[in-house]
């Protein structure tokens, strides 16, 4: 049957009709969510059978109102229970819901033409005020309270006779309050809803602690527009709140807590991240071996006797810490933080409980006066614990938030230690890891310069900060035969104990390679094919190893005191810098090389005379990086061109210059002032190719010393003459020369053409030679033999008597 067209049903014809009561309750999704007396008797469903039903079920087309404003009239056709369909006058009101539900509506049967309504009473039925599960009150044009339903009577626990005629403060009060009646004032001025604002209040139904509300305000209207009341819709979402709040809080923590790998700074970033959004002060106690990397006792600990490192509070200063940062915190076996330690266990205090009393007045006055003097009220105390290990306690304390910590409080509290105890772990396993490999660079680094005539000279090495690790920057200083001087300074690719190992490997190396006295160019050949078989050895041992993982660059310098002059050769490392006595800076045209371990390329060495007193000066990139190289470069050379009192203060100068601050690699800095021997201090002769010139040239050296007064050397030295001159004379080929140098020793050198190396050898009871070398090992210090361009030379040190 189908009455379309037909009068209203339940209209002023229908005995016992209830026209304008409400029909409905829809939601955004167009889903039922209350059913009215009202609609049971128009269409035959009961609630049961109609909510969560689409309403499109009951309407031949979608809901006219969805797009509408505040409110919509006119008609639609229902669909009965048994069939028919009904022509019905309706009045929708659009009811502003909770956070993100979107808006509810409420659908009321229209009332007859002519019909009258009090304030809102149009808008809202008596159904809605006393049935509805969406809390609602009615305020009138001067927000005054009119009616509520039962569901804001529970939430703000004021009777409606209490709060009639009154305002929102009847009910609600707290920081929120007044911007929220402010919100509702202006939609009765300019007729538009105030939708989803959140406010902080407190109700009669729970005045000890702060709610959130989910409120919004609808103006309503009488058949001729008119804005005659308001109607206020209030949802609890406290819980809700403070779970986002807590999910911000630790989405937080994972990105601020650890941003570094210091314990001091993370157990800082701990405390201002919960201070004050869950506590008023918060203070972060640890124990001491973590501060020095050291690995804990495994277990809970026992004792109190912590190292304070964050405190953080809403008062300017912390003025309630008893500790200050960096100070021994001493806490008796009785105290909460003894127990935390020992057990492992959180604990939840009020100050007025009994056990805290008892301890804090008897055993710890000075931290009960000061729980007094500021207002303690509420105390969380959580251990620190990583991988099992106990590493601290964290104090959370509440004084200024009058709400006193619950369980839920405690749980996030934990949660935030639980996360800074792993960045704190990886802070001391970080710390512990650079203290290694510092340590072993250190020990691998010349503990002190060696003491020699070719120059004088002063160092810097410069560890990077603490993000970046220890590097592989190094520099030595290496006493060669006839008075030279090697000048060294490298630095290895990465950080940590591999660059350390491997600095070390390279430095052991070099030395080496320095003691069979190669040219800087063959030296760095050499230091090339071993870090590109190092390279190779990686490369077996490790899938992800790549190629250049043993990378360095070298500088290599030998300076001659006799001659003046230095060679130099360098692996992919910057210049060094030459200072003349009397010019500015500059920095030396040598051939860049290639980085050490690519292996095949070659390298090329420049030969230069330096005059007596110049300096040079070498460094790692690590020095000059921090200001861009070039910018870098120019401090260099202006720092090293001014006047200084000693390398030692040149040092300092340069490095504050180019380094005043933390810097995020190694670096180190040699300084050589160059030294010249005078020709007072250097004997040479040539030695013709003749066995009578044996005598003549050891005569020669005899009066050498003995003019310089040093005639009690002249006996060994006259036998070591007499044995290198006589086996250059036996084996070797002309040219032969002698040269005698007085430095800290005396230093003999015979040199001649040929390229064969000397052997000592032991000869046999009736052998007439093969004596000699090993006399000669006998009588002086140390002896040896160096390959020149044109032969070589058989060198050695004989002791001079102390003057």
């Amino acid at each position: 049957m189908d009455t379309r067209g037909a009068p209203p049903s339940g209209g002023a014809g229908r005995p016992g009709a209830d026209p304008g009561g409400p029909l409905m309750m829809i939601d955004a999704r167009g889903e039922v969510t209350a059913w009215g007396e009202a609609a049971t008797r128009l269409l035959g469903h009961e609630p049961a059978q109609a909510v969560g039903r689409p309403v499109s079920e009951l309407l031949d087309t979608a809901p006219p109102w969805r797009d509408a404003g505040p409110q919509w009239r006119g008609e639609v056709v229902l669909r009965h229970r048994e069939g028919h369909r009904l022509t019905v006058g309706v009045h929708a009101h659009r009811l502003a819901a909770g956070r993100g539900h979107g808006p509810l509506w409420l659908v009321t049967e229209d009332p007859p033409a002519g019909g009258q309504a009090e304030p809102g009473d149009e808008a809202l039925s008596d159904w809605m005020l006393t049935s509805s599960p969406v809390a609602l009150a009615v305020y009138d044009t001067d927000l005054r309270f009119v009616r509520q339903n039962p569901a804001m009577e529970r939430i703000v626990g004021v009777r409606a006779e209490q709060r009639l005629g009154r305002g929102l403060s009847a009910a609600v009060t707290g920081p929120g309050s007044a911007e929220w009646e402010a919100r509702m004032r202006r939609a009765l001025e300019t007729g538009r809803a105030e939708e989803d604002y959140l406010f902080q209040g407190r109700t009669r139904a729970d005045p000890e602690h702060d709610h959130f509300f989910a409120v919004s305000a609808s103006p309503l209207r009488d058949r001729e527009d008119r804005i005659v009341g308001l109607c206020a819709t209030s949802r609890d979402v406290t819980e809700q709140h403070r779970s986002r709040e807590r999910l911000a809080l630790l989405n937080e923590a994972s990105t601020r807590i650890g941003s570094t790998l210091d314990v001091m700074r993370t157990g800082q970033e701990l405390a201002e991240l919960a201070v004050p959004r869950l506590a008023d002060f918060v203070s972060v106690n640890l124990v001491e071996s973590l501060l020095r990397g050291e690995e804990p006792p495994p277990g809970p600990v026992t004792g109190a006797v912590l190292r304070r490192v964050a405190n953080e509070s809403v008062r300017e200063g912390a003025p309630e810490a008893v500790s200050a940062v960096g100070e021994v915190a001493f806490y008796s076996v009785h105290s909460p933080h003894a127990r935390a330690l020992a057990a492992g266990r959180s604990e939840l205090h009020r100050m007025m409980d009994e056990e805290l009393r008892s301890w804090a007045t008897q055993e710890d006055p000075e931290r009960f006066a000061k729980a007094v003097e500021y207002g303690f009220h509420s105390w969380l105390v959580v251990p620190v614990i990583a991988r099992g290990t106990t590493l601290g306690v964290v104090d959370f304390v509440r004084s200024v938030t009058p709400e006193a910590f619950d369980t839920e409080d405690l749980s996030l509290a934990e949660e935030l230690v639980a996360r800074a105890a792993v960045c704190l772990d990886n802070a001391r396993r970080y710390t512990h890891e650079r203290a290694s490999a510092l340590e072993l660079q250190r020990s691998l680094l010349p503990q002190g310069l060696p003491e020699q005539s070719a120059a004088e000279v002063a160092s810097r090495y410069l560890p990077a900060a603490a993000r970046s690790g220890i590097g592989g920057d190094w520099f030595d200083v290496i006493p060669l035969s006839g008075a030279r001087v090697a000048l060294v300074v490298g630095d290895v690719v990465g950080h940590g104990l591999k660059a350390s190992a491997t600095m070390g490997r390279l430095r052991t190396a070099l030395r080496t390679l320095a003691e069979v006295d190669l040219t800087p160019e063959e030296l760095l050949t050499q230091l090339d094919d071993l870090v590109a078989r190092g390279d190779d050895e990686l490369e077996l041992q490790s899938d992800e190893a790549t190629p250049g993982d043993f990378g360095a660059t070298c500088l290599y310098a030998v300076y001659d005191p006799v001659s003046g002059r230095c060679s130099l050769a360098r692996a992919g490392h910057p210049a060094p810098a030459v200072v003349p006595p009397d010019g500015p800076a500059t920095f030396l045209d040598l051939p860049a090389g290639p980085p050490l371990g690519l292996g095949g390329l070659p390298f090329e060495a420049l030969d230069v005379e330096l005059p007596q007193g110049s300096l040079l000066a070498f460094y790692t990139d690590g020095l000059v990086r921090g200001g861009g190289t070039d910018a870098g470069l120019d401090t260099l050379r202006h720092a090293l061109t001014l006047p200084a009192e000693g390398l030692d203060a040149l040092c300092d100068r340069v490095v504050g210059r180019l380094l005043p601050d933390r810097h995020g690699d190694d670096a180190a800095l040699l300084l050589a002032r160059l030294r010249r021997l005078g020709p007072d201090r250097v004997g040479v002769w040539d030695v013709s190719a003749d066995p009578a010139a044996v005598a003549e040239v050891r005569a020669d050296a005899v009066r050498w010393l003995t003019e310089r007064e040093l005639a009690e050397t002249a006996v060994v030295t006259e036998l070591v003459v007499s044995e290198l001159v006589t086996n250059a004379l036996r084996y070797g080929a002309p040219p032969i020369r002698l040269r005698l140098i007085l430095d800290r020793e005396l230093i003999c050198e015979v040199s001649d053409a040929s390229s064969t190396a000397p052997h000592a050898r032991r000869a046999q009871v009736l052998d007439e030679g093969g004596r000699g070398l090993l006399l000669v090992a006998r009588l002086t210090q140390r002896w040896g033999t160096r390959h020149t361009a044109n032969g070589k030379v058989i060198w050695c040190e004989q002791a001079l008597p102390p003057y």
